[in-house]
């Protein structure tokens, strides 16, 4: 049966993952660690010789071809994957469920009545569609993490610096990580030796079990993950529970909304005022408030930043990793109202903030499921941990 987009157009093979025209591919090197491998690459990372859209057609109109290719893009075409596709984004990355007004969203292979997540969208889709082994991504408040779990795939917001973002389009400089989705445990490791800087072996020591951030979940999420959060802690061999955020996770929300707001306001103010570009109404909404926040709470947020840094840095230090759910909520349905939407939006923040704010390393792991539906479990762990997340998702995930 033929599946259609919210904009009416049909899904075919492709379950609306990739930008609409011609497929722009890429032949990767003939030897390397990814040799016959192929790879979708969000269209947020440049591409020589191509305009990157950004999922914005008045963005791509007003940007001229991309001189040279993102870093990530590079290292993937150096390592012998092959690029097969630019894939769909929220629009200009400012979302967290899979909409797009202008290319509408993507379908969620697991779960076809079901968003697929965002901001990374397309590249969750192409990979859980089989379309592509790897796809490249991007996260400031949750976009790789989100699409991860309501996909069902391994995705990675690495250590804050950890993958290089030159080439990605900035959004909140502070917040913005490039990561990547796979499918299965080994091959997600593989990309991160690709990718990632070189670390030294370390191993977890001790699951830290994030009491308040699963009382945030609702209690399907909790029931799915209940045997997850049990096979990691027997697989690390310790865990105990914490509560993470005495002031309330929702504190943490607000003041990562305040800077990353602030952040992708000023970045996209002058676009806006010299083009007067198409948004939709969510959007607009977001890019208006962010440009106008008052000074004093976004100062007030920068201090709480630091102090949560520095705490869960103190936290993590021996060799500990945080596991919560990766989102509160299951996938939601595909027709929900805008009013519903910022709703989701806002819990799904709740929980990604934790690592935003820290710009700590997280990985989603496909550990659970609900009737069906995909539930990510997330362990962040300690600053630069990131090949050990890897590591250890290799031994407790499919191969």
């Amino acid at each position: 049966m033929t599946r259609f987009r919210p904009d009416g157009e049909p899904a075919h093979e492709d379950f609306g993952a990739f930008v609409p025209g011609s497929r722009l591919r890429l032949d990767g090197a003939a030897a390397g660690a990814l040799a016959g491998l192929t790879f979708a690459a969000k269209d947020l990372f440049d591409v020589a010789g191509h305009v990157t859209g950004c999922g914005n057609p008045d963005w791509a109109a007003s940007h001229a071809p991309a001189a040279r290719s993102s870093v990530a893009v590079e290292k993937l075409l150096a390592a012998g994957a092959s690029l097969v596709g630019k894939t769909i984004t929220d629009e200009i990355s400012l979302g967290l469920l899979g909409r797009n007004r202008h290319f509408g969203a993507p379908i969620n292979p697991r779960a076809p009545d079901r968003y697929t997540g965002g901001s990374s969208s397309g590249s969750a889709a192409a990979v859980a569609g089989g379309l592509a082994n790897i796809a490249l991504g991007s996260d400031s408040g949750g976009s790789m993490r989100v699409p991860a779990s309501f996909c069902g795939l391994y995705g990675i917001r690495p250590t804050h610096g950890a993958v290089p973002v030159e080439g990605l389009m900035t959004q909140s400089p502070t917040f913005d990580t490039a990561g990547f989705f796979a499918r299965h445990a080994d091959l997600f490791a593989r990309v991160g030796d690709v990718l990632l800087p070189p670390a030294p072996d370390e191993e977890i020591a001790e699951i830290l079990i994030a009491d308040d951030a699963f009382a945030h979940a609702d209690a399907e999420v909790r029931e799915a993950l209940r045997d997850a959060v049990e096979q990691v802690k027997v697989a690390v061999g310790s865990g105990r529970s914490i509560v993470l955020a005495e002031e309330g996770l929702r504190t943490w929300n607000r003041h990562q909304v305040h800077i990353q707001s602030s952040e992708f306001g000023q970045t996209f103010a002058p676009w806006v005022d010299a083009v007067d570009p198409r948004l939709s109404y969510d959007v607009a909404a977001a890019i208006a408030k962010g440009r106008n926040l008052p000074a004093e709470p976004c100062a007030e947020a920068r201090t709480f930043r630091a102090q949560v840094r520095a705490r869960l840095d103190a936290l993590l230090e021996r060799r500990r990793a945080l596991c919560l759910p990766t989102t509160p909520i299951l996938p939601p349905h595909r027709d929900l109202s805008l009013d519903e939407t910022a709703t989701a939006g806002e819990r799904i923040v709740d929980l990604t903030c934790i690592a935003g704010l820290t710009g700590l390393p997280q990985v989603s792991l496909p550990l659970g499921i609900w009737q069906g539906l995909p539930v990510g479990l997330s362990l962040i762990g300690w600053r630069g941990s990131d090949r050990a997340l890897l590591s250890f998702a290799r031994r407790v995930g499919r191969p």
